[in-house]
């Protein structure tokens, strides 16, 4: 696993996932209470013994950037490392990442020929999930395959989403859809018999298999398929051009997996890891979530009600209900107040009491406020008394001050809320 080299695709812009992209890049985006996004890749990584990670991206990074330099810190003794790659112009290229194939295009010197890996192990930054990544490579050399192509079984409805796929009775992928949209299609990717008792697990009756945009290529064939094509995205373009020419072969995975890819997505994401058994289990002893050590204190709690909630070390909560919560590291919750289904990410430093004073409303969430269905993002101060519920169930808006997608209230980070404030 030593010889395996991981690049870990950044994503573009995030636009979807704005107002928590405006500052950050999709990778650094909190999650869980504690964790970034990109912990999650290459947390899975590391646990398979592959410790040359790239992270490939181009928008907002310097976030990014500092979380990776301060978490990931290899010893001495090994020569494993976590580097960013952000776009850059040189003599040679004066273009941005124009997709996911692209990107891994331009940076091809650094992540096959300085490094002279066995396999290339192509991730996505926005997705979460615990997957054995060994066992993914170990599948793709005992199949001798070029490409190997991770995999779920999803419903017919949730299929026009996705690249599917069609198998052969040998696990070779036959066919290839990227986001099919008639019943035609549809039809002719549906799982079978055959192929349903080959993935090993049972599946539900009318099951198609997604990409998983999560990818393993022998290197000579991934400089072969990108070098002078004009491909620049690997589910679009790369696997289905390489089908008739290359070993594609997929690897079944029956695990939780979600790409968090919208508001209203990672809004469910994060609320799922609340639940008494949470479908993505962060409490394995044998497979933690690694992340940037913060030695925090522990949180306080003064006479609180709360249920189906995770709280995160540094915080201090006074005289308030929280339920189907994430209250992240640093967050203050005041006197009265009730949070439901809400994500409050915390803070990124202690605030002493001259910065309260000049700010005039301390950081965290004031007394007496009712907060539902909503993500409070880094160092925000919500006044005294404001009621975040949007009642009138809005789908979308958009204000200097807070946004609503999907009917999820969004305060961006570093946002002051005035006292009263309904939504």
């Amino acid at each position: 696993m030593k010889r395996v080299v991981t690049a870990i695709l950044g994503g573009g812009q995030g636009s979807r996932l704005f107002p928590l992209t405006q500052h950050r890049s999709k990778p650094a985006v909190p999650v869980g209470g504690k964790f970034r996004l990109i912990d999650i890749p290459i947390s899975n990584s590391l646990h398979a013994g592959i410790e040359r990670i790239f992270v490939l991206t181009q928008f907002n990074s310097e976030s990014l950037h500092r979380h990776i330099s301060q978490a990931y810190r290899f010893d001495a003794f090994r020569s494993g490392f976590v580097n960013i790659l952000a776009a850059e112009q040189g003599l040679d290229n004066r273009e941005w990442y124009q997709g996911t194939a692209d990107a891994v295009r331009q940076n091809l010197t650094r992540l096959i020929d300085d490094q002279n890996p066995t396999e290339v192990l192509v991730l996505s930054g926005d997705q979460l999930y615990l997957m054995d990544m060994k066992r993914f490579v170990l599948h793709h050399r005992d199949s001798e395959a070029d490409i190997t192509i991770a995999v779920k079984p999803v419903s017919r409805e949730e299929a026009r989403g996705f690249g599917i796929l069609r198998l052969g009775a040998d696990g070779r992928v036959a066919q290839f859809f990227e986001k099919p949209r008639t019943d035609e299609e549809l039809d002719s990717l549906a799982l079978d018999e055959t192929t349903t008792r080959a993935l090993g697990f049972p599946v539900a009756p009318g099951s198609f298999l997604a990409s998983m945009g999560i990818y393993v290529f022998r290197p000579g064939i991934l400089r072969e398929i990108l070098v002078g094509s004009p491909y620049t995205d690997f589910g679009k373009e790369v696997i289905p051009a390489a089908l008739s020419g290359s070993r594609v072969f997929a690897f079944p995975y029956d695990g939780y997996w979600t790409d968090i890819g919208t508001i209203p997505s990672f809004h469910e994401a994060n609320l799922d890891l609340t639940r008494p058994l949470p479908p993505l289990n962060l409490y394995d002893p044998d497979y933690p979530i690694y992340t940037h050590a913060r030695f925090l204190p522990g949180t306080k709690i003064n006479q609180c009600a709360v249920s189906s909630s995770i709280l995160c070390e540094g915080s201090i909560i006074t005289g308030a209900r929280i339920t189907d919560s994430i209250i992240g590291i640093r967050a203050v919750v005041q006197k009265g107040t009730s949070l439901e289904r809400t994500i409050l990410m915390g803070a990124n430093h202690f605030e002493s009491l001259e910065e309260s004073r000049t700010n005039g409303i301390p950081m965290g969430v004031g007394r007496d406020c009712r907060i539902r269905n909503a993500i409070l993002d880094f160092n925000v101060r919500i006044g005294e008394g404001c009621q975040l519920l949007n009642e009138s169930g809005i789908q979308d808006a958009q204000t200097e001050n807070w946004s609503i997608r999907g009917g999820v209230i969004v305060v961006p980070k570093g946002t002051t809320i005035p006292p009263g404030t309904v939504i």
